[in-house]
């Protein structure tokens, strides 16, 4: 056994880990960020674009998500985690089309918004993954 090659190779390994941490540290606290953003909305006209732009940003910070951990590259627990987490909700909602109808005709209806963006809320919420990204984020 060479155990040179062999420390060689777990300190490439170690580096490689601690930057991916890093790398998902700076998308887990954008993530955050967007929902602080959307929780602290009023249910303006003007609120609709910013529902849109920042679910728009937390899906596709989600996608990043699943497109970096997608492979068997990294099988710590917290990033198995966050990956299944990521593609569960990317595959389970999608508000696109509500937002799209929504637009037009009741973008000054305080309370559509409202239930629009109270039913983004609950989704992030589903299976507890904003409770889970922080957690992630503080081991990370």
């Amino acid at each position: 056994m060479n155990i040179p090659k062999l420390f060689e190779w777990l300190c490439k390994l170690s580096i490689a880990l601690a930057d991916i941490d890093e790398y998902l540290k700076g998308i887990l606290e954008q993530v955050l960020a967007s929902y602080k953003i959307l929780t602290e909305l009023n249910d303006g006209p003007d609120d609709l674009e910013t529902i849109k732009k920042e679910l728009s940003k937390i899906r596709g910070l989600l996608q990043v998500i699943c497109s970096k951990l997608g492979g068997k590259k990294y099988q710590s627990d917290h990033l198995v985690a966050l990956y299944k987490l990521s593609a569960y909700y990317i595959d389970t909602y999608d508000f696109t089309r509500e937002i799209e109808n929504l637009a037009p005709v009741y973008f000054n209806d305080s309370n559509r918004l409202k239930n629009l963006r109270l039913l983004i809320i609950d989704s992030l919420n589903d299976k507890k993954l904003i409770e889970e990204l922080q957690a992630i984020l503080i081991r990370l």
